[in-house]
């Protein structure tokens, strides 16, 4: 098979062009001058630590329905408000 280098393989991502502005060109620019790395690179960084820290969010999100739903740790959370309670009266 011949080397074609127009020919993305098909294992590559499509390219993604985006318009930053020039806030955005900052942002990268400082990213990218902190880590020694390029502006395409800063930009797939900041692209996946953005999308990780979604995955954080969601996580902790569900993690809190379901502790809300649990009728133990809603009495176990009424105790540790009361006691806290009773610190914050008298706390000697």
């Amino acid at each position: 098979m011949r080397y074609d280098p127009l020919t993305v393989p098909p294992s590559s991502p499509p390219p993604l062009s985006l318009r930053v502005g020039r806030e955005g060109l900052r942002s990268l620019d400082v990213i990218a001058g902190r880590r020694g790395i390029t502006r395409a690179e800063a930009a797939r960084q900041a692209i996946a630590e953005t999308a990780e820290r979604e995955r954080g969010r969601s996580g902790l999100g569900a993690e809190a329905r379901e502790l809300a739903e649990d009728p133990a740790y809603r009495e176990q959370a009424r105790e540790l408000a009361t006691g806290m309670n009773e610190l914050r009266r008298d706390p000697w």
